[in-house]
């Protein structure tokens, strides 16, 4: 059984009547309204937490020629050819 705890919540007068028209109109309570859109947005925030992709690669280090962080000469040799 799930327990239920009651509280006070402070919500702006207009947010207040839109959510009890919105609630009149879903055929709903206006706590089964807040009690819904609250899991919404836990549930979407557990889902949109970001997660880099693996983006690793087999290489084989730095080219031949080129020192590690060598940044000017690795910029030079990206843009070769391309106009810049």
């Amino acid at each position: 059984m799930v327990g239920h705890m009651k509280t006070t919540v402070g919500i702006p007068d207009s947010l207040l009547s839109d959510a009890k028209r919105l609630a009149v109109e879903e055929g709903l309570t206006l706590r089964e309204l807040v009690v819904t859109g609250l899991r919404l947005v836990l549930k979407r925030r557990d889902r949109d937490e970001f997660r880099l992709r693996d983006a690793r690669v087999d290489g084989r280090g730095v080219q031949v020629g080129v020192n590690e962080g060598d940044w000017t000469r690795i910029q030079r040799m990206i843009y070769t050819g391309r106009g810049g």
